[in-house]
């Protein structure tokens, strides 16, 4: 008698599975529907066309940040809230219409956008960034 009792708990020990799959479906569908996608967000940076280069003749603002975040404005250090005046000052002596921007590779994105910030309230200068 042992051996047939055996045999019918073998039989009934089957494991049923469905509501372990219920579960997973239910936390796919969760995942999925709660799942947020972002767009990435950019600078937008128009390059100049060959045609519109400056003459040689033309001087050119040039802003270098090294990769301690500080600003040289053509060759001399500035803060950059004094951006503007040094920038003010330069196209009162200097006929130009642009300005370069040359970040060192180690520099934060933040810094770089703050001084093309700075830039762009001039509105007769056109940004471009340099290596």
């Amino acid at each position: 008698m042992s051996k047939t009792k055996r045999q019918l708990q073998e039989q009934n020990s089957d494991v049923d599975m469905t509501p372990m799959l219920d579960i997973v479906f239910i936390l796919l569908i969760f995942f999925i529907v709660t799942t947020s996608f972002v767009k990435e967000e950019g600078l937008l940076i128009n390059r100049p066309n060959k045609s519109q280069s400056n003459s040689p003749n033309k001087p050119v603002i040039m802003l270098q940040i090294n990769e301690n975040g500080l600003i040289q404005f053509n060759g001399k250090a500035v803060d950059i809230e004094r951006i503007p005046a040094r920038i003010e000052n330069f196209l009162a002596k200097n006929e130009t219409s642009s300005a370069v921007v040359i970040p060192h590779a180690n520099v934060t994105y933040d810094t770089v956008v703050k001084v093309i910030d700075q830039i762009k309230l001039f509105d007769q200068l056109t940004v471009a960034i340099g290596k």
